[in-house]
């Protein structure tokens, strides 16, 4: 199955399968961007994040693989009368063509084989103190029923991170959280948050 077929399976069902409501680590961090900041949201889904950043009078730009998901996001960027770019791509597909002032994104699913191309990808498309803003779902989520994958090979360590970013000013911190994000993430979660400034 593609990751469009997966996704637009999950994006089909009436409503937005994690809520309306951004991301609530995405949206502590938010202040660090400069006013009118270039920000792009990867795997964007149904939009939460993207027509919050919208909102705060970013400009922005959604990537994600679902067709259904991105027309749903479309949706509410109309009713709401904001001006939101998407691009409906795998991001196993995507590369790094232009810059950006801050780059987000909340529980990529990416296998462990894939991630170096994305962490790539992040680094190449951050303008100069540019600034990473995510939410993962860690390895030991495993042991929680409040959402993400049960492919431990589509989980996270904290040392993906840093052995990635070992040269970078990366502040990566795996934590307990409460998830209160629609039908698809509710409830105690174990989760790595990145915030990397790209100097």
């Amino acid at each position: 199955m593609s990751q469009q077929e997966f996704w637009n399976s999950k994006f089909s069902r009436d409503g937005y399968l994690y809520g309306i409501k951004p991301n609530s680590f995405i949206a502590s961090k938010v202040k660090l961007l400069k006013r009118g900041a270039k920000v792009l949201c990867l795997g964007e889904g149904e939009g939460r994040n993207a027509i919050f950043l919208a909102k705060k009078g970013f400009e922005v730009t959604a990537i994600d693989a679902s067709d259904i998901g991105l027309k749903k996001l479309e949706q509410r960027a109309k009713e709401e009368d904001l001006s939101i770019k998407t691009i409906c791509l795998d991001l196993n597909d995507w590369e790094a063509k232009e810059k950006y002032d801050g780059i987000v994104a909340s529980y990529l699913h990416m296998y462990e084989e894939d991630r170096a191309k994305l962490f790539e990808n992040i680094n190449e498309s951050l303008e100069p103190e540019g600034i990473f803003i995510g939410e993962f779902f860690s390895v030991n989520q495993l042991n929680f029923s409040s959402g993400g994958p049960k492919d431990e090979k589509l989980l996270y360590k904290v040392e993906d991170f840093k052995n990635h970013y070992a040269f970078c000013d990366a502040d990566v911190k795996e934590q307990i959280t409460i998830l209160d994000e629609g039908k698809g993430h509710q409830g105690e979660a174990s989760v790595i948050r990145v915030l990397l400034s790209n100097n």
